[in-house]
């Protein structure tokens, strides 16, 4: 059986790849926490936007440099070998392929099926809520494994579309909050300090946003099949997450025009309703809403490529469970059956763990209960500090802006990423560590490689 990826993607639907996925549903679901974590401070609320953009452009620049130089069949583990080596590059794959993939688009299952309950007058705990999320969930998961090329053109579609209400808000929501004055209400509103002040606001604020800003490295996932990914892959990568910060900072200054902080921060997911329809009107409101979960959809299919692929990425490389059966490709659909599988498996057990952490009436882990949409992003930070490292030691033919002071940088904001975790999540930090801990060790009789 053939074991290849073909090149079947260009260069605008790697761009769409990079939009589609991070563009979704955090701007919208984040909008609020963002509002709660700076306590309706909405200057410091566009800081915190501003911040995580720039992180996120950082890093994303500094893995370009590392993409006009690598290719294989994932990335990010591509980049982790060339540079750390293969025990390291095994650790990162174990890691995307149970942890952090199917945990974020878990999430984004959840998110997809909160905004339409949303229409249905559902509260997001709700059973219907969770029925919605499995259904997304298998959907997606049948569209990318059955025909992924039909999952690439809907992955470039829902770009699109999503990007009609939030230029939408954007222009038209700044207007009107400007002529009526809810605008200039909103940012100069006097506030109490957030709990802790307004630093570990800010560092709060931070690190909600990194799950909006998230998802840019998903789009190295496909990096053996894009086409010419050497020229295209850089390119995506930089045109699409600086068109990512200047279109969520409009976003988030055109919301402002629409509601107060007052009713963002109260509101919930009815929030984001609530304002396009006073902008819009009732039924425009509405049909906006549901682009709205259509942007969602796009950004949990985009996660679905990199799930379906987790598996394969380790196999190929004759180690994880079972390399002979995950590395099959489908001679018909040119995907891997068995490690789609596996990766629908595994986002479904984090479907259920977000549910028992966040959503039940007792959290039914106690202690060991995380926020799966923020905590793992915050880790894959973490992981890429050593590639950071050793691009600078081994790239010794690149200039000094691209060896070393890029790289620097980007070491710079995974620290200051880590920090503001840390003081967000306080000691919950510290049993998700552990819980990370276990899941890494159990990759270790796994890690086993065939003579070549």
């Amino acid at each position: 059986m053939n074991n290849n990826l073909k090149e079947k993607y260009g260069l605008f639907t790697a761009i769409s790849m990079v939009i589609g996925i991070v563009i979704g549903s955090g701007v919208f679901f984040k909008a609020e926490k963002v509002l709660l974590a700076t306590n309706g401070n909405l200057p410091l609320g566009i800081l915190a936007w501003f911040l995580g953009g720039l992180i996120m452009v950082i890093c994303a620049y500094t893995f370009s440099i590392m993409a006009t130089r690598y290719k294989g069949v994932n990335g990010l583990v591509d980049y982790a070998e060339s540079t750390v080596g293969k025990p390291y590059a095994y650790a990162v794959s174990w890691f995307v392929s149970f942890i952090y993939y199917p945990a974020i688009t878990a999430v984004l299952a959840w998110v997809s099926a909160r905004y339409t309950g949303t229409l249905f007058g559902f509260a997001p705990n709700d059973s219907n809520v969770m029925v919605i999320s499995f259904i997304y969930l298998i959907v997606f998961f049948a569209i990318n494994t059955l025909s992924p090329i039909i999952a690439g053109k809907f992955q470039v579609a829902t770009t699109v579309i999503k990007l009609i209400p939030l230029l939408l808000m954007a222009i038209i929501g700044t207007f009107v909050g400007l002529k009526n004055g809810m605008t200039v209400e909103n940012f100069t509103a006097t506030v109490e300090p957030p709990e802790g002040g307004f630093l570990a606001g800010t560092f709060a604020a931070l690190v909600a946003s990194a799950f909006a800003y998230d998802g840019w490295i998903v789009a190295t996932s496909i990096n053996a099949e894009i086409k010419n990914s050497k020229r295209n892959l850089p390119l995506a990568l930089i045109i699409g997450t600086l068109t990512i910060v200047v279109v969520y900072i409009l976003y988030y200054i055109g919301l402002s025009g629409s509601v107060s902080n007052a009713e963002l921060m109260g509101s919930g997911e009815q929030g984001v309703k609530l304002a396009f329809e006073k902008i819009f009107g009732t039924v425009g409101g509405v049909g906006l809403y549901i682009l709205v979960i259509i942007s969602c959809l796009g950004t949990l299919n985009g996660l679905m490529v990199a799930t379906t692929r987790s598996a394969y990425s380790m196999a190929v490389r004759n180690k994880g469970i079972n390399p002979e059966a995950m590395s099959e490709i489908s001679p018909k659909t040119n995907m891997p059956i068995n490690s789609s599988v596996v990766g629908l498996l595994t986002a479904l057990f984090w479907l259920v763990y977000f549910y028992g952490t966040n959503l039940a009436a007792t959290s039914w882990f106690g202690k060991y209960g995380f926020d799966s949409s923020e905590l793992p992003i915050v880790t894959l930070y973490g992981l890429f500090i050593p590639i950071y490292i050793m691009l600078m030691v081994k790239q010794k033919d690149l200039g000094i802006v691209k060896r070393f002071v890029v790289p620097t940088l980007a070491i710079v904001c995974c620290l200051f990423m880590m920090f503001a975790a840390i003081i967000s999540h306080g000691i919950t930090t510290l049993w998700y560590l552990i819980l990370f801990a276990v899941v890494m060790l159990a990759s270790i009789p796994f890690y086993k490689s065939k003579k070549q």
